[in-house]
């Protein structure tokens, strides 16, 4: 694979998810007996993404034209509304999610057990390791900028660059607890101090050094795009694909850095759910998803990097070169929600004080 990602094994990318469930396969109806013909996806995916894939989804499948219900939400609030649903599932499938939040739902049985045609195909560190989630794309987490404010030599080169005051008021961010992608670089972030002294407490400074300089949390990706098109903040740290899309699909004045020391290059994922009403319309739909034709158009149109090396890569994907920041996704996982918490709690808004 002509991408340069460096680092990208053992603890660079993510690991596979070491779930603890043994929750069998298959759903709330049984896969011998009659299902519904509907199909459920909770997903967290760009717009545009799902835009693209559901129709061809129902064109492949017509069984399910105008029967493929979505529900776009955060990772994490993903999670949560699986979570409150266990006793009565109103989703079949979760299309994009963190590694972190699939492996914890899958320790929590809400993911059942599926093995498709294309499991072996995926590599062990993104998948889990008994079928309950498997990583689609890969997500580099960069630092985003307005080109028509800053060129690509004055945008910051660095992590530790956003924390520096000439930034202060320039910065929007996408509001933390609900996304996983901002989960996810918060967590990277506290990290890189945990693993000098085994504490978060530098890691928390940094980032009240960061929320001293941001001026407000955008409280959806739309409103995080529109606010620095209008230069109402100049940064934002974000991933690689939805900056693309924003930059070549939209026109919006987008650019990014891949950060010196490295960026954190996280796995995308999709599980279906235990319990799901329409078991095997979930599983058509991860074989779709995960059909070489897709997975290259998609890689083509909407600069996603496939798990599952493609056999011709768009010229953006030949050429991408990234260093991945080397992390413990095992940690990160095991401490993400008491980070983020804390930092909801004591840090949010409370920089300058």
């Amino acid at each position: 694979m002509a991408v340069a990602i460096a680092g990208c094994g053992g603890q660079g990318a993510a690991p596979q998810g070491g779930s603890d469930a043994q929750a069998p396969a298959g759903g709330g109806e049984q896969s011998g007996g009659q299902e519904e013909e509907r199909l459920v996806i909770y997903t967290a995916r760009d717009k545009s993404v799902v835009d693209f894939v559901v129709p061809r989804f129902e064109e492949a499948h017509p069984e399910y034209k105008g029967k493929v219900e979505v529900l776009t939400m955060g990772a994490q609030e993903i999670l949560e509304r699986v979570r409150a649903e266990k006793a009565n599932p109103q989703a079949d499938v979760w299309w994009g999610g963190t590694q972190q939040a699939l492996s914890q739902a899958a320790k929590e049985g809400l993911l059942a057990a599926v093995k498709p045609s294309f499991a072996d195909q995926v590599p062990a560190e993104y998948k889990d390791p008994n079928g309950y989630w498997y990583g689609e794309i890969l997500l580099p987490e960069v630092i985003m900028y307005n080109t028509e404010a800053l060129s690509p030599e004055e945008a910051p080169q660095d992590w530790d660059d956003l924390v520096d005051p000439k930034w202060k008021g320039k910065i929007i961010i996408r509001a933390v607890p609900a996304s996983g992608t901002m989960r996810t670089i918060y967590a990277a972030m506290i990290y890189r101090f945990y693993e000098q002294d085994g504490k978060p407490d530098r890691g928390f400074e940094w980032l009240k050094k960061l929320d001293a300089n941001t001026k407000e949390y955008a409280a959806n990706p739309t409103d995080l795009y529109l606010k620095l098109a209008r230069q109402e903040g100049l940064l934002s740290l974000w991933n690689l694909q939805d900056i693309l899309i924003q930059k070549e699909q939209k026109n919006m004045p987008f650019g990014y850095v891949v950060p010196k020391s490295g960026a954190p290059i996280l796995v995308d994922g999709v599980a279906v759910v235990q319990g799901a009403k329409h078991p095997r319309a979930a599983e058509k739909f991860l074989e779709f998803l995960f059909s070489q034709e897709l997975r290259t158009a998609l890689a083509t149109e909407y600069y996603q990097i496939p798990t599952i090396p493609l056999d011709q890569e768009p010229e953006w994907l030949r050429g991408l070169e990234l260093k991945a920041m080397e992390l413990d996704w095992d940690v990160m996982a095991a401490n993400e929600k008491d980070w983020i918490q804390y930092w909801d709690q004591n840090i949010k808004g409370k920089g300058d004080q």
